[in-house]
């Protein structure tokens, strides 16, 4: 069994690794240009589109279920990475820098500008103020964190994880406790049947909200500063689930032989969840069905929770299986994925606005955005942040270093 030691012995691991949190925060960016063409009632983003698609939503909801735990996963990983790099201080000074900061200046200059277009979509028939834009500004502890949640997130798991592992350090001064943590924590993992455990804490949680359907995954906390219970358990044991990964970097392998098997898994609770989802939302108008729509959504929950941790170690294996060389294209798109994520929702929002009345097909309007927008953001990131200041307080100074991961949430 391979443990926090090994990190040198395997280092085309994180090259995997840290090509799959680029892919996670590139995937928000699909996602987010996926919504305006999702048919809802009520409407829930800022514009929807006059030629909606069954085939994006399709593919939001995919997105959906696994991005964020995937990356919460990485990030719990690279975190013990980090602070075994840097030690406690060190630690803790550049997640400042690289995680706080950038939420704290962040948000107001990309708040304005969301502001702005959803102003803007008012002007159409199928756009305008929606309930959670309503106020932008209201009472705390409510607070409009919009896609900059995720840092805000992280800091707290950054804060818990010390706190707890400061605790274990001290009281189990003889490392057993670590020890049988660890021999469970093998156990589990070596189970074919691991994501049905590790899915069982998030499953509860959809089941005791009687507010929860599955098209809404995990709830974000995007529009208060007191972070919901859904995202502490889900994000959280995601990122206890990295941390504990790291300690035994050999587990890894088994999830590399698997990613198989549990892609196919993962499809097929994909498709039968998003299917469910329409019954369960057409259930209100349709009285005839056989089935409580109460029984549908303990169904879906039941179906959901381990589509989330299947879906999560199927990307995770397929990383580890297809991306463990060093490419020079997924190094820089890896450095690149924070500053895009971070800058991308207005100007995605824009674009979906000023698409939103045209009358050509969804699939070439939905292309367009990443088109226009990705070579946009990728021409910022080159001129303004990959050799400036921005670059080393996001991703830290570029060094000749390249097997091991230096960007800023690549190192979360």
């Amino acid at each position: 069994m391979l443990h926090a030691s090994a990190v040198t012995s395997a280092p085309e691991r994180l090259h995997a690794l840290d090509a799959l949190r680029g892919i996670a925060l590139l995937l928000g960016i699909v996602l987010h240009a996926t919504l305006s063409f999702v048919p809802a009632s009520p409407r829930f983003w800022l514009i929807q589109d006059t030629h909606p698609s069954l085939m994006l939503s399709l593919l939001s909801f995919a997105i959906h279920v696994f991005r964020m735990t995937t990356f919460f996963l990485m990030a719990g990983f690279f975190a013990r990475m980090n602070f075994h790099r840097r030690g406690a201080f060190g630690f803790v000074t550049d997640r400042l820098q690289r995680i706080a900061l950038p939420l704290v200046i962040g948000w107001p200059l990309l708040f304005v500008p969301i502001a702005l277009v959803i102003t803007w979509a008012a002007d159409f028939p199928n756009g305008g103020s929606i309930q959670w834009a309503s106020r932008w500004l209201p009472s705390l502890p409510n607070f409009r964190l919009t896609h900059l949640w995720f840092l805000y997130v992280l800091l707290q798991l950054y804060a818990a994880m010390l706190l707890l592992r400061g605790a274990i350090v001290r009281l189990d001064t003889s490392g057993s406790l670590r020890a049988v943590v660890d021999r469970l924590f093998a156990g589990i993992i070596r189970n074919p049947l691991a994501p049905l455990v590790l899915a069982i804490p998030i499953g509860i949680a959809f089941c005791l909200d009687p507010r929860w359907v599955n098209v809404m995954g995990v709830q974000t906390p995007d529009h208060s500063l007191i972070t919901n219970a859904q995202a502490w358990i889900g994000f959280g044991s995601a990122f206890g689930v990295g941390w504990l990964l790291h300690r035994q970097i050999g587990l890894l392998r088994i999830l590399e032989r698997r990613w198989l098997a549990y892609l196919l898994l993962a499809l097929c609770l994909i498709l039968i969840s998003f299917v469910l989802s329409g019954v369960m939302l057409s259930a209100p108008g349709a009285p005839k069905l056989p089935y409580s729509f109460a029984t549908l959504r303990l169904a879906s929950a039941i179906l959901y929770a381990p589509a989330i941790w299947i879906t999560t170690f199927a990307a995770l294996g397929l990383a580890l299986r297809f991306m463990s060389g060093f490419s020079p294209t997924r190094r820089y798109l890896a450095d690149a994925s924070y500053w895009l994520y971070l800058i991308h929702l207005p100007i995605v929002m824009a674009l979906q606005v000023a698409l939103s009345q045209f009358d050509w097909p969804a699939l070439v309007k939905f292309a367009i955005i990443p088109v226009v927008a990705i070579p946009l953001m990728l021409a910022s990131y080159h001129l303004m942040v990959r050799f400036t200041f921005i670059g080393v307080a996001l991703n830290g100074r570029r060094v000749m270093r390249p097997v091991l991961p230096q960007g800023g949430i690549a190192t979360a």
